[in-house]
């Protein structure tokens, strides 16, 4: 960051620039990575590629954020809302077909807490109905679907750099425009509708107003910011994935009792430890752990409304048929404290938490004391797992 001040040049697309997208684009196979100022402006650009029209529809999950239908929205489109799988929270490949219409232009896939959707049949699907493949990859880098890249599949992805990712440059993302014939319009919208970047490389004499765009370049501090991310996101990914190990090994004894359900990762993803998250058995006890995790501390939380029944969700989208999986996971779902530094006493004290709130009445370990606030002097991870593991 002190360099890129001291070329006294901050603007988007200089020297950090080219950089982070090289370092993406290398790390992704990618043919082309555009840095953005989120993921939300990756993918309003990746709805203008498509050339998205008003009436056109747009498959997604109704289990998302805001930015995956606003994209659509904005280009006067209509977000159709279809259920998720209940292993993984993804778009449903199985409920795609049931909701095209003549009006179906793209599908829009969500790769939840960084666990890839089932990309080989959505894929097939979208061949065979001629559909253009956009996936919000915001949760997803540094994971892959049957060892690609997640964000290479369809047309274009979109990667989040926001605070709340893995790797962060407090607002930020990219675009990764994998579709040949999107690159050079890519770098036009990106560029305000310019061709600055052409002239830049010195392919035109002049640049000029050819198409629509927007500002959708970071600047270089930010850049900057990132690039040091990106180059250590090999080991920030690992700390996090040890991080979702642990707690994943911790949480099998509450499984097994019936007390909440853990994540399921399909064999064929690779994931990269972005959301922990566990399900209540209903909402009633999800909402009272939630209240009752607070005043014991732990920063566990919900995660999104489902879209199709939030006020613009109904305004601007409709659904395809009965989303019964939606509803019910979203109202059960409690996201646990996780980032690269969490340590395990940290983790400790979690799930004994966690253990104190949802457990039904009676119900105790057979060695409470196994479960309780680790003490001042941190033992081992190793030891730490065993000692969850022998609390039930």
């Amino acid at each position: 960051m002190k360099e890129a001040m001291e070329n006294r040049s901050l603007s988007g697309n200089g020297k950090f620039t080219a950089l982070c997208q090289e370092l993406l684009e290398r790390q992704l196979v990618a043919r082309r990575a555009l840095l953005t100022t989120s993921a939300t402006a990756a993918l309003e650009m990746a709805t203008i590629l498509a050339n998205l029209s008003p009436g056109d529809e747009v498959i997604m999950p109704s289990f998302t954020f805001c930015s995956t239908a606003n994209a659509v929205v904005l280009r006067g489109a209509v977000p159709v809302f279809v259920d998720i799988r209940p292993d993984t929270l993804n778009i449903d490949e199985n409920a795609i077909e049931a909701a095209i219409t003549p009006r179906t232009r793209a599908i829009c896939v969500v790769h939840y807490a960084g666990v890839g959707a089932q990309m080989d049949a959505i894929m097939e699907i979208a061949e065979r109905h001629g559909l253009i493949v956009i996936e919000d990859a915001a949760q997803a880098y540094h994971a892959t679907f049957r060892g690609r890249p997640l964000g290479t599949f369809g047309a274009a992805g979109a990667i989040s750099f926001h605070e709340t990712k893995n790797l962060i440059s407090g607002e930020g993302g990219a675009l990764v425009v994998n579709d040949p014939s999107w690159a050079a319009r890519a770098e036009i919208i990106w560029e305000k509708g310019t061709n600055r970047a052409a002239f830049a490389r010195g392919e035109v004499a002049r640049y000029t107003w050819v198409d629509v765009g927007s500002s959708f370049l970071p600047s270089e501090l930010t850049a900057a910011f990132l690039l040091a991310q990106l180059e250590g996101g090999d080991d920030l990914t690992e700390r996090r994935l040890a991080a979702w190990r642990r707690y994943d090994a911790a949480l099998v004894p509450l499984e097994a009792a019936g007390v909440l359900s853990r994540p399921r990762v399909p064999q064929e993803c690779s994931h990269n430890g972005h959301i922990y998250y566990v399900l209540a058995r209903d909402a009633a006890v999800r909402d009272a752990a939630l209240v009752r995790l607070r005043e014991e501390n732990v920063m566990a939380v919900m995660h999104y409304v489902p879209l199709h029944s939030a006020p613009a969700g109904r305004r601007f989208g409709r659904t395809a048929g009965p989303l019964p999986i939606t509803d019910d996971l979203s109202s059960r779902l409690i996201r646990l404290p996780l980032h690269a530094s969490i340590t395990p006493q940290e983790q400790t004290r979690v799930v004994a938490a966690l253990a104190r709130v949802l457990a039904p009445a009676g119900w105790q370990p057979r060695d409470s004391a196994a479960i309780t606030p680790p003490p001042a002097t941190a033992p081992s991870v190793m030891a730490v797992m065993d000692d969850l593991r022998r609390a039930v």
